[in-house]
């Protein structure tokens, strides 16, 4: 499988005037949550809501986090979702949740988010 970056933008999902805009995350199709910078989601005023979420990392070793939620934009699509305080040496992650609410999928010949098509109903 290949890798792709994209940009994001986030916004505080209580004011959405309070926005930033992330030039570089890494598409993690593998991972559930997305991860940005806690001090970019504290400088738009995204509350840590809950608080030692255990998650185990690649290697096998374990960590905490807090967690909260955040509007996030691709482009023209966009969701609300909850999003990982991520600390000094973690990556900065948009992880398959995000990736489902935006309704996008890995193009991996071109290495882009493409448009994942119609929605299933029941």
């Amino acid at each position: 499988m290949g890798t792709c970056h994209v940009g994001c933008k986030l916004e505080n999902h209580t004011d959405r005037t309070q926005s930033v805009t992330v030039p570089r995350a890494l598409v993690d199709t593998g991972g559930e949550y997305t991860w940005i910078p806690s001090r970019t989601l504290e400088k738009i005023g995204v509350n840590r809501e809950k608080k030692d979420l255990v998650f185990t990392m690649a290697n096998g070793r374990t960590i905490t986090r807090s967690v909260g939620f955040a509007i996030l934009r691709v482009d023209k699509y966009f969701t609300i979702d909850e999003v990982v305080f991520a600390e000094p040496g973690d990556m900065t992650l948009l992880g398959a949740r995000t990736l489902e609410g935006l309704s996008l999928v890995v193009d991996s010949r071109k290495k882009k988010l493409v448009a994942a098509g119609p929605l299933p109903a029941a």
